[in-house]
């Protein structure tokens, strides 16, 4: 994975079912938001936006999907591959040099394959810079992990941001929802809706927080195999297990579930 996780993902699972709720349920009559069909979800799904939001477009559909969830397939190689590539080289070869270069040149690749299809590159580049970042430190400190000192504390902002909006009572989840369907914060006067979404947003901020419980250990004792290995497997899989356990407790049919 590139050295910036996508933790919201993107495009990074909602819409309670209350009667009470201003923001209400979302009309199962017209086009499942997040689908092609959805004039209001077009720009992202052609975009599949900043990482930090990879797959949250998904809290409104009526069908999770986990190849959008993540970015869909190009999304996946363009997150995935630089940090990849790192890791197998280093871990085969123990320079830091050629890894550098080998995951600095697949992230290029990435942004200039955009630039010639004539596709939204917000993606590529966000992972361009946070792969050159993340050479860059590494190669200034001769530590390998070190290339993956910006993730981690890009995870860290995260965990601190969702944490802040439990505490002000203003959960991030609740916030998307809000944001996705068109509706206004009202939501905030429903103690079922504050209540779903806190709980739900609690989710986002442990996934941030395991994170860092994992991985900040490794990357104080320089282990960067394991450190690049444990980025992998709890960046986009967990992040699209995250996302759809909140698509099940805030979906309009699943909310009952979440009582």
């Amino acid at each position: 994975m590139s050295a910036t996780e996508h933790p919201l993902g993107s495009n990074s699972p909602v819409g309670p079912d209350s009667p009470n709720s201003s923001a209400g349920p979302i009309d199962s009559d017209g086009p499942d938001p997040g689908s092609e069909n959805d004039p209001r979800a077009a720009p992202v799904d052609r975009d599949h936006g900043e990482a930090a939001a990879r797959g949250v477009r998904q809290l409104t559909a009526d069908r999770f999907s986990i190849a959008d969830s993540i970015g869909g397939v190009r999304g996946l190689v363009e997150s995935v591959a630089p940090g990849l590539v790192f890791v197998v080289l280093f871990v085969l070869t123990r320079e830091l040099t050629p890894a550098l270069i080998a995951s600095v040149a697949v992230a290029v690749v990435a942004t200039i394959a955009r630039l010639i299809g004539r596709t939204p590159v917000t993606q590529a580049v966000g992972g361009l810079a946070g792969v050159a970042i993340g050479a860059v430190w590494a190669w200034r400190s001769g530590e390998a992990s070190d290339f993956f000192a910006w993730g981690l504390l890009v995870n860290a902002g995260f965990a601190v941001g969702v944490l802040a909006s439990i505490l002000l009572r203003w959960p991030v989840v609740g916030v998307l929802v809000a944001l996705l369907t068109g509706q206004d914060q009202r939501w905030r006067t429903d103690h079922t809706l504050r209540r779903r979404y806190t709980r739900a947003s609690w989710l986002w901020f442990g996934a941030f927080a395991a994170r860092l419980a994992v991985q900040v250990p490794l990357y104080l004792q320089a282990e960067a195999g394991w450190l690049g290995t444990a980025r992998l497997v709890m960046g986009l899989p967990l992040w699209a297990l995250v996302l759809w356990i909140t698509w099940l407790w805030v979906r309009p049919r699943g909310a009952a579930v979440a009582r």
